[in-house]
Parts: C-alpha cells; structure tokens; sequence
C-alpha cells in the first residue's frame, strides 16, 4: 500500500467536502440538527395532563380530593363542566386527555363510613399515556383513602396520626430508582440518540462519496490510474472518519451541556467504542455505495437499511425485553443494539471496559465482515 496516494486520495475528497456546501452541511451540520430535532422532540415523560371536573357534589371533602389532582404537577386544570355531554366534544377533539366525575352525596358517603364511586375518563388513542394516566389515578387515589381512613381513626379510636397511617398502610414501599433517579426521559433519549445520529451520518456520508465519484464520471480516473482499491477506499474513509470523530466529541457536549445528561463512565473507553462503532457504520455506507449508482439512491436505501433499525431494533423506543422472540433475535443482528447498551452503561451507569467488552467485541466483529465484504465486493473495473 502506498500511503502517499492514500493521502493523495483522502486530501482530494477533503477539499470536495468543503467546497460542496450541502456535503459540507451533511457532514457537520446535519448530525447536530437531527440530534437536537430528535432530543427536543422525542419525551416519554407524561406531564400536564389536561383534565376537567364535573363536581356534582360540591363540598368541603369533594373539594379537597379534586385539589389533589389540581395541585399535582401531573395534571393541569382545564376548568369544570356542567355536564357528561360537554366530556364527549372536549375529549374528541383532544382539549383534554382525562376527566373525572365526582358524584352526589360524596361527602355524606365518607362521612357516613360508606364507600361511594368516583369515575374517570381517559383518553385512550396513546396507550402508554392512557396506562401512566391510570397509575396517576391510582396513586391519588390510594393516597386520599389512606388519609380518609387514618382521619377516621384518629377520631374513632383517639389514635395519633402516625399511629392512624401504621394501622392502615402497615407495609410501605419506598421505591428507589438508580440510575436515573428522577426518571427523566430525556437523559435516556440524549444519550440513546448518539446511537442513532452515528448510525446515519457516518453511512451517508461514505455512500456520497463514492457514489459521487460514479454519479459525475470522476471514478474513471479511479479505473484508469494505478491506485489499487484497498488505497482508494481507505482514502475516501479517513476523511469521514476525522469528521465523524469530530461529531462525536459535539454530540457528547451536547448530550452533556444542552440535555444534563450526567456522564458516569470512563471517557476514554466510550470514545474509543464510538470510534469503532463510526468504522462498523461507515462500511455500511461502503457496501450502500456499491449497490446504487445515483446520489438520491444512496440516501434513500441508507435511510431504510440504518434510520429504521436503529429506531425500531436497537432498545431506544421498546425494550428489547417486550419484543416477541423472533424480532428479539432479529435487533440482535445490528450493531445498534450494542452500541446503545454502551451509550447507556457509560452515560448513566458508569460502566466501563469490564462490563461492557463484549458490546465493544461484537462491534468489532461486525466493522471487520462489512469491510471485508466492501472490499472484496469493490472492483476497479466496472462489470457489464
């Protein structure tokens, strides 16, 4: 191999990229838009849920149970109605996602030692906001029998209220989160997007430049010349891999600085895994770039062959756990799955090369077959 034409080539498709300014974008631009389109954009925290009341009771005690969901920051107060009916349309048309009845005589029923019915109506159309909906009910709920109950006994009996919350919750689950302590779905969304932004723009950007060539007639040079093909297509790749190698370092102050993301692991060992991920997706690009012959083709069949995946088979919209065993097996055949499981442990476990080296292997494994295959598949002759 011959280095100086390694740079020969590597220094030609460099200034190609800064003097094409829509490459340019794609390289440096694009990655950080889709990031912060995708973070902003993407939320599993389910707050501010538009609820209104319909109080048939209206009294003392109906008040204080309403005012447990006004207050909460789960839920936000859209005002009363007058009737179910009026339910129907705010509820169609989407103004609000929950509502509650609270019947007559409810104050009368506790004060009587008699249970009464409260109904609520939730929106149903997005089901894991409709389930988290429900827990939030539950849990206000559970939370306004347990006092009723301590309050009755504190009468009743003459018991304190410590003594009065012991008697009716004697078990009480402090639930503890690690990890992510306050749940934020936006740390697990920044630091899962490294995977996806990775997954596209590095594939991109080696399919366009190789494609390029064939698109404008320039790779009869390539056939023409004396370079041989394991120099020319480590000469398109160095550039692209000093830009992705840029990328990485820009989407981790971002997922840092802009989202909070805490970062628990060791640096030095999650950018070295995000180096080899970037070569594993880069042959992606190679083996994108030998199949097509247009520009508008590469980006369409990189799109399908590494956007979809990522999103659908890697873990960061369904747990791969939730997956039937078929498609279970099958998002173990991308490299996505791996290097999501290496963002994750490093950004917010603090895991490191110990426990996280056979994520590192596989992507490894898989950088080595897609260049094996791109190279023994890329021919200076074209076929006929």
């Amino acid at each position: 191999m011959n280095l100086s034409r390694v740079w020969a080539v590597a220094y030609k498709e460099w200034r190609e990229v800064l003097r094409d300014r829509l490459f340019f974008t794609m390289a440096f631009v694009l990655p950080l838009c889709i990031f912060l389109v995708l973070g902003w954009g993407i939320s599993f925290d389910v707050e501010k849920i538009p609820f209104a009341v319909l109080d048939q009771d209206r009294t003392a005690m109906s008040r204080d149970f309403l005012h447990r969901f006004i207050d909460s920051r789960y839920f936000n107060y859209k005002g009363d109605v007058r009737s179910e009916r009026e339910f129907d349309a705010l509820l169609a048309h989407s103004d609000i996602r929950f509502a509650i009845v609270i019947p007559p005589k409810f104050q009368e029923r506790l004060l009587a030692g008699q249970s009464t019915s409260v109904q609520s109506l939730i929106d149903g159309v997005f089901p894991y906001r409709g389930q988290v909906t429900r827990s939030y009910v539950s849990g206000i709920i559970a939370n306004f029998n347990r006092q009723s109950l301590a309050g009755y006994l504190t009468g009743a009996r003459g018991l304190s209220q410590e003594q009065a919350l012991s008697r009716v919750a004697p078990v009480l689950l402090e639930p503890r989160y690690l990890y992510n302590q306050a749940l934020r779905s936006q740390w697990s969304m920044a630091s899962g997007l490294m995977m996806l932004v990775l997954m596209v723009t590095p594939p991109f950007l080696t399919a366009l430049g190789v494609v390029r060539e064939k698109e404008n007639g320039s790779i009869y040079n390539i056939y023409a010349s004396t370079i041989s093909r394991s120099e020319f297509i480590l000469g398109k790749f160095l550039p692209y891999l000093l830009i992705s190698c840029l990328n990485i370092l820009v989407l981790w102050w971002v997922v840092m600085n802009v989202f909070g993301t805490p970062f628990k692991g060791d640096p030095l060992f999650y950018y070295a895994a995000s180096v080899i991920y970037v070569i594993c997706t880069a042959g992606v690009g190679l083996l994108v770039s030998l199949l097509v012959q247009t520009q508008v083709a590469a980006i369409t069949l990189t799109m399908v062959i590494s956007f979809v995946p990522a999103m659908l088979y890697s873990g960061l919209l369904v747990p791969i756990e939730s997956m039937e065993p078929g498609t279970r097996f099958e998002a173990h055949l991308f490299p996505t799955l791996y290097y999501l499981r290496i963002s994750w442990g490093s950004f917010l476990k603090g895991l490191g090369w110990a426990e996280l080296w056979f994520e590192v292997a596989a992507l490894m494994l898989y950088a080595v077959i897609l260049w094996v295959v791109g190279y023994l598949n890329f021919h200076k002759r074209p076929r006929r």
